[in-house]
């Protein structure tokens, strides 16, 4: 015989029990009220939009509504009230114009500006003349214009000069980026960021430096990217050689042809004589970019050191000098003098008679023995 089954007390409990049980604990437990909450839509506003504050958890069929600038209650701070019953809106102390309480206690700002940032508080009346206050806040940015790039030094001199660059006007809640040729800033110790990112330092700049440089400037609500900005960084001017189609030459004979060779494109020369800026005679003349000086025909007070200067907009390098030597006969004029005299002096002779000649003669050598 089998032994017999224990005591059914003993018995396990079925789990369809077991959950019929936790059902029906669960349905018999006191619901708990969800609080007045007040909701901002769009929860980021840009400024120019319509924002709506959404009540929630309002209780069904309240008495009304009523809206306040501000965290507190305050009949000073009234924007409007709404009555359910009748359908009646109040319009309070700083109704703008711009504001709307619906019937199920919504608040519609319409074009928002930054000056509505702010706290506001939703006041509202149930059936038993008992009041819920819940507070929000709403948030407006402003929409960002394109950032403009703005720089200490239009024209950088190579090597010498840190460049400082700024993105756009300061404003709040606003964050940078920069890119130099398409690409993100790379690491380097002559790259130097401001801490709020706004302005980005070039130091000691090189013309592999010249950009384009683009920022961005980023708010919660827009994003704005600046138009490419260039730098014209002015290089050093290598000295420029001066050389001489002849460097002596007699007086009144020529052309003479001094040439300014420079090694960079788009530099201007400028003609030094004697230390000193030279001013054109009417026997010069210069080639249409300057670099060559002709004189013709040489004077003797063209004799002297002549240089060529080779300058962009922020540098400039002198060529060594170049002597010009004029030659000509100092005893020229008095050569001719003297034959003149001779010929004066021979025509008397024949035209003197010896008498008066010899007194000539007497009082010539008399004058030479006084002296």
């Amino acid at each position: 015989m089998e032994p017999p089954s224990g005591p059914a007390s003993r018995r396990h409990v079925p789990w369809s029990r077991l959950l019929l049980a936790v059902a029906l604990l669960t349905f018999w437990t006191p619901p708990t009220t969800a609080q007045l909450t007040v909701e901002t839509v769009p929860p980021l506003a840009a400024e120019g939009s319509d924002v709506l504050l959404l009540a929630r958890n309002v209780e069904k069929n309240p008495l009304g509504y009523a809206w306040y600038r501000g965290e507190r209650v305050d009949n000073t701070q009234l924007i409007a009230s709404y009555r359910v019953d009748n359908n009646a809106t109040t319009n309070g102390s700083v109704y703008s114009g711009r504001e709307t309480v619906y019937p199920n206690g919504t608040l519609l700002i319409r074009n928002v500006t930054q000056r509505d940032t702010g706290p506001y508080t939703q006041l509202v009346t149930k059936k038993n003349l008992q009041t819920e206050i819940q507070t929000g806040h709403l948030h407006v940015h402003p929409v960002l214009p394109t950032p403009v790039i703005t720089s200490n030094n239009s024209n950088p001199r190579e090597h010498e000069d840190t460049v400082v660059l700024t993105c756009g006007s300061e404003t709040q809640n606003t964050s940078y980026m920069w890119w130099i040729n398409s690409q993100s800033l790379p690491k380097s110790t002559r790259l130097e960021l401001s801490e709020d990112k706004r302005t980005l330092s070039v130091v000691a700049v090189t013309r592999n430096d010249p950009g384009p440089y683009v920022c961005e400037a980023r708010n919660p609500v827009s994003v704005s990217r600046s138009d490419p900005f260039t730098l014209d960084v002015l290089s050093p001017v290598a000295r420029p050689a001066l050389q001489a189609s002849n460097t002596t030459v007699t007086e009144r004979e020529g052309p003479v042809l001094l040439t300014c060779l420079a090694d960079e494109n788009g530099v201007s020369i400028h003609w030094f004589f004697k230390g000193q800026s030279l001013l054109l005679a009417e026997r010069m003349t210069l080639s249409s970019d300057k670099s060559t000086l002709t004189i013709d025909p040489v004077s003797r007070e063209d004799t002297g050191d002549y240089q060529c200067e080779a300058s962009n907009r922020g540098n400039s390098s002198r060529s060594d000098p170049l002597r010009l030597r004029v030659t000509w006969q100092e005893n020229s004029r008095a050569l001719g003098v003297g034959a003149i005299t001779g010929i004066v002096i021979g025509v008397l002779l024949v035209l003197t008679p010896l008498a008066v000649l010899g007194r000539f003669i007497f009082l010539h050598s008399s004058c030479l023995t006084w002296y």
